[in-house]
């Protein structure tokens, strides 16, 4: 079933499309700094070692190096997942994201291996086997115990950050065991200076590692903690009406003050934490659903959890402390003069407010399984009407009437769809499918603009 407005499209005052993509050197100024980092910290190594001699001594030495790079990894997970502005505007939460998910795999990669390689370096040196030799460290060297319980702490928290564990428990679950990583590396900390060739008798080294850490202990408690608890007290956010918009799917009012000074842009979205029985103690992700106003905001959410559940039953006056804005998923994307929203189910959040705000011409396509699922649709078709812009409305029930999610199906509907931007938003598998289908189009793949919540 498809709707379409088709008229002159909408001329945006002081935009100045480009045909070429804004191509930014920032992530190659990123991984330049993290790869300095390590090649610095390999030279510490390097400067501490005077010759590598036998068996014993080969193994000993990659332990000591995956052990410092271990130890690097930490302060790097640390910092990516800081919530730094900075960081995420730039690059998006959900490539931070997964930076942090592949250099945490790393992590517990190279603690593994520092683990395995010392215990069988040193059982070499002192002909022991490497049981008793495990044993002698753990509980005759300084901080060693305490180191142990760290590394284990990272690698239970490695197991459940697997997809298959991830996928079967709650996103607030998932969320909380994440902070046993800042025990775990407190623990481990202590046990790198005690314990490490590279730090004992070194003062230079001890004061760039604890400058290190500091640092970025410092960026996780400012903009983590610290940050959101000012904000929830100046903002004095509470919950104004919660109105239903399709099943299942609910539209919470909020109202307070300052507002304008938060600076959620088109596309963004916040971590709320709603003051409630069962909500205050987790905060998460949802997209704004209508442009940002000094004095008033908008979400729209859609049940998939008892969070999400539970905001359908918010009292009016319910206060919320709200942490971002986050996300890079917006306007400063684009590198066409024509876009193409691409929105599945309630994927439509952030694709509405985008819709009402972007300059030019723009083309939206809301896939849905039936119509009643089609949540803001009002308006929607209030934009569309005023803008004088398309829509084209897809559902799958009554079968017959849907347009298949394939190269030949979007081209149907945007003949030049090549020529557009596009931004994506909706379940992973229709994201997928839809980012397959439109390379298959011929869009390239700058082109294509997702930002994932699973994170």
């Amino acid at each position: 079933m498809t709707d379409t407005f088709t008229s002159p499209p909408y001329a945006g005052r002081g935009m100045r499309h480009r045909g070429r993509p804004r191509r930014s050197l920032a992530p190659f100024l990123a991984q330049l700094a993290i790869w300095s980092g390590a090649a610095g910290v390999l030279a510490l190594w390097w400067s501490d070692t005077t010759a590598v001699v036998g068996p014993a001594g080969w193994l000993t030495g990659a332990g000591r190096i995956t052990g410092l790079l271990a130890g690097y990894a930490c302060a790097v997970l640390l910092a990516l997942m800081a919530r730094i502005p900075l960081l995420d505007h730039t690059f998006g939460t959900d490539r931070l994201a997964r930076w942090h998910a592949l250099g945490g795999r790393c992590t517990v990669s190279l603690a593994l291996s520092h683990t395995l390689l010392i215990v069988w370096g040193y059982s070499l040196t002192s002909h022991t086997n490497v049981v008793s030799q495990a044993s002698t460290l753990v509980f005759r060297y300084p901080d060693l115990l305490k180191g142990t319980i760290g590394f284990l702490l990272f690698l239970a928290t490695g197991v459940l950050s697997a997809r298959a564990a991830r996928r079967r428990m709650s996103y607030e679950t998932w969320h909380y065991l994440h902070f046993a990583t800042y025990l775990a590396i407190f623990l481990t900390f202590g046990h790198q200076l005690s314990n490490g060739a590279d730090f004992v008798g070194s003062r230079l080294a001890q004061v760039a590692w604890y400058a290190l850490f500091l640092g970025v202990t410092v960026l996780v408690a400012w903009f983590r903690f610290t940050v959101p608890v000012r904000r929830g007290l100046r903002h004095r956010m509470r919950v104004a009406a919660v109105h239903p918009e399709a099943p299942g799917v609910v539209s919470v009012y909020l109202t307070g003050e300052h507002l304008d000074e938060l600076g959620g842009r088109p596309g963004q979205f916040l971590r709320w934490r709603f003051l409630a029985p069962g909500l205050w103690w987790t905060a998460n992700p949802y997209s704004l659903s209508a442009p940002a106003h000094p004095h008033h905001l908008r979400i729209t959410v859609k049940t998939a959890g008892g969070h999400s559940a539970a905001l359908a039953h918010l009292a009016p006056g319910t206060r919320v402390w709200a942490e971002g804005p986050y996300g890079g998923f917006t306007e400063n994307r684009r590198t066409a003069p024509k876009v193409l929203l691409l929105a599945g189910g309630v994927g439509i959040t952030p694709l509405r407010t985008l819709f009402e705000t972007l300059p030019g011409q723009v083309t939206l396509v809301y896939r849905a399984r039936c119509v009643e699922d089609l949540a803001l649709r009002g308006e929607i078709d209030a934009i569309a009407a005023y803008r004088r812009a398309r829509v084209h409305y897809v559902v799958d029930e009554p079968v017959g009437y849907s347009s298949p999610l394939t190269a030949q199906g979007l081209s149907s509907l945007i003949p030049d769809l090549a020529e557009h931007d596009v931004y994506l938003c909706g379940p992973r598998r229709m994201t997928q499918a839809a980012t397959e289908a439109l390379r298959a189009a011929g869009v390239l793949a700058h082109r294509i603009h997702h930002e994932s919540f699973e994170f």
